[in-house]
């Protein structure tokens, strides 16, 4: 392992009862970057972010975190450590207030902490300050978004993990979500994301990780592979080209 690696994969075999998604896959991801996961669907992606996050426990393999193996962790564990998951949908409690979804968002922390934390991360999120008392359901896509990323950021974590940021929001709301995520990276944080829209992502991202049948099957730099006219072809797969055209 490099000394600037953040996340390593290795040999990881993990899926749902004897069906295996991710096959001895073994990768890293370097500190303080965003590293993109690419692939067609049933690639693997999102069970990247699952197996990482202690929701999947592999069957055999290896993860760790800064050197230091976290397998098989529990979540409640795995957030002490400094990771952070914004999965995929909305996950805000829609009858609850924005600020008290933050203060849910901060429930390991313990309230007095919570309250002291909620005031930063809001100077992150302008409209998330503008609308502390609304309900969750009535924010717009953008704004919900903000929110679950807001509240993972409570922890100052080291690792936020985020499965298709772009689901559902504009490409206005997209880029800035794009922007942020570059911003926390800017800062130190490191991000793995898993995206469908990936000429966008790329443009914000450091590295690209290609994955087919649970394998790594390409590691570049994400500029590299912006500059690649065939990316459709190669990550996204010929018939969903073809739909797009």
């Amino acid at each position: 392992m490099t000394n600037n690696c953040c996340i390593e994969f290795k040999d990881i075999l993990a899926g749902y009862k004897d069906f295996m998604i991710l096959n001895n896959l073994s990768f890293q991801a370097k500190r303080g970057t965003i590293t993109l996961l690419l692939g067609p669907n049933g690639a693997g992606k999102s069970t990247v972010l699952k197996t990482l996050f202690g929701l999947l426990t592999p069957k055999y393999g290896h993860i760790y975190l800064d050197g230091e193996e976290i397998t098989g962790l529990s979540q409640k564990e795995l957030l002490a450590k400094g990771i952070a998951f914004v999965p995929q949908g909305r996950n805000l409690f829609g009858q609850l207030s924005v600020f008290e979804n933050l203060e849910l968002g901060g429930i390991t922390l313990g309230m007095k902490t919570t309250h002291q934390r909620i005031p930063e991360v809001l100077e992150l999120f302008p409209r998330l300050k503008e609308r502390l008392n609304s309900m969750a359901s009535s924010l717009s896509g953008g704004e919900q978004k903000q929110l679950e990323i807001g509240r993972a950021l409570l922890l100052r974590p080291k690792v936020i993990l985020i499965d298709e940021p772009s689901i559902g929001l504009s490409p206005i709301v997209v880029q800035d979500v794009f922007k942020l995520l570059r911003k926390l990276t800017d800062q130190g944080t490191t991000v793995l994301m898993v995206e469908q829209n990936v000429k966008s992502a790329l443009k914000y991202a450091d590295e690209a990780i290609a994955l087919e049948s649970g394998q790594m099957v390409l590691q570049k730099a994400a500029s590299e592979l912006l500059a690649d006219p065939h990316i459709e072809r190669l990550f996204l797969g010929a018939v969903q080209q073809a739909q797009t055209q």
